[in-house]
């Protein structure tokens, strides 16, 4: 019989499932390398603990590592429906606040948390009152727009124009308005359909390369549907990324990338909060922090700010009798 613990999460609504006890050590001098180790030789065990009966589809994980450079406190991979993320905000919100409040690594202030990533160092702050982490702070890795207003042609619903944005992974950025769709849990699966339509557009026709040459970064993750507020906030979006998965928070990664693209034209200036809501009408704040380059690509270094909040310890057990011990997945597949 197979133990594994987790503390399980939610970060301002999407689910986080952080594996601290009883996984296997990863082979690697650098966390890609340790994130391939995995998915060659334990990708049975990400499927037994985010697919049913264990998860749903749209659970996400995290599995903590050791770090790949001196100065960082943690390293940490990915896990999502069809694989593994570069880079996930909702996932450095929710470790930073099981970390700090469950000891899972170690750290010299929680104002000052280094963690790696798939995408490179990213700095975490614990914003802290009476011993628990109320809201986490990131600065992400420098972000950038790639395509600015392409056009692409879909079969389905004919040609759109769409931002490519990199905020940690590469995302499709398109105005809902032009689906005929709000941003609305009621419009959910119409949404997602048609995310996954641009996504698999976007893929063939446009190139998606990352400045520094590691092809493991350069492939388009998600698509994000963009639309307006419903409380005086800057706008509301949804991310539906890998497959078919629906972030239920406005995503860190995205409202990264997405202001990049702002600042990139001028929308946004150094230093500036805005909040972006989610499909569920949660949300994050982000801004830029700084100006930087990536290769010969501008970019900037975004800062997020989210909260965590607890659901959960669970000690799972992994029968080698059980036919289904390596999880299945059972999709409602829309009306026709």
């Amino acid at each position: 019989m197979h133990s594994i613990n987790t503390i399980d999460l939610h970060t301002e609504g999407e689910p986080l499932r952080i594996i601290v006890d009883g996984f296997p050590e990863l082979e690697g001098d650098s966390i890609l390398a340790r994130r391939d180790f995995l998915a060659a030789r334990h990708d049975h065990l990400r499927r037994s603990l985010l697919w049913e009966p264990r998860g749903h589809v749209d659970m996400y994980g995290a599995l903590p590592v050791r770090p790949e450079r001196a100065d960082s406190h943690v390293g940490v991979l990915f896990l999502h429906n069809e694989g593994y993320s570069t880079m996930c905000g909702h996932a450095i919100i929710g470790l930073v606040k099981a970390g700090v409040e469950h000891a899972l690594f170690d750290f010299e202030t929680p104002e000052q948390i280094r963690i790696d990533t798939p995408a490179g160092q990213v700095q975490a702050c614990a914003e802290m009152e009476g011993g628990r982490v109320t809201s986490v702070r990131f600065r992400n890795v420098p972000s950038f727009l790639l395509h600015d207003r392409a056009r692409v042609t879909t079969p389905e619903i004919g040609v759109l124009q769409i931002d490519l944005a990199y905020g940690g992974a590469f995302y499709a950025v398109v105005d809902a308005a032009a689906l005929g769709l709000a941003i609305d849990r009621s419009n959910c699966r119409a949404l997602t359909d048609a995310a996954m339509k641009i996504k698999a557009a976007v893929s063939q026709q446009l190139e998606i390369s990352h400045p520094d040459g590691d092809t493991r970064l350069g492939f388009l993750y998600g698509t994000i549907l963009t639309g307006p507020a419903d409380s005086g906030r800057h706008s509301r979006n949804v991310c539906v990324f890998a497959d078919g998965e629906v972030d239920r928070s406005p995503t860190g990664t995205g409202v990264s990338a997405r202001a990049a693209i702002h600042y990139a034209r001028g929308e946004l200036s150094l230093g500036q909060w805005i909040d972006v809501e989610s499909i569920i009408g949660s949300h994050f704040s982000v801004r830029v922090v700084e100006e930087a380059r990536v290769g010969a690509q501008a970019a900037v270094v975004p800062e997020v700010r989210g909260r965590a909040w607890v659901t959960g310890e669970h000690c799972f057990h992994i029968d080698p009798e059980d036919p289904l011990r390596h999880g299945f997945l059972l999709r409602q597949e829309p009306a026709p």
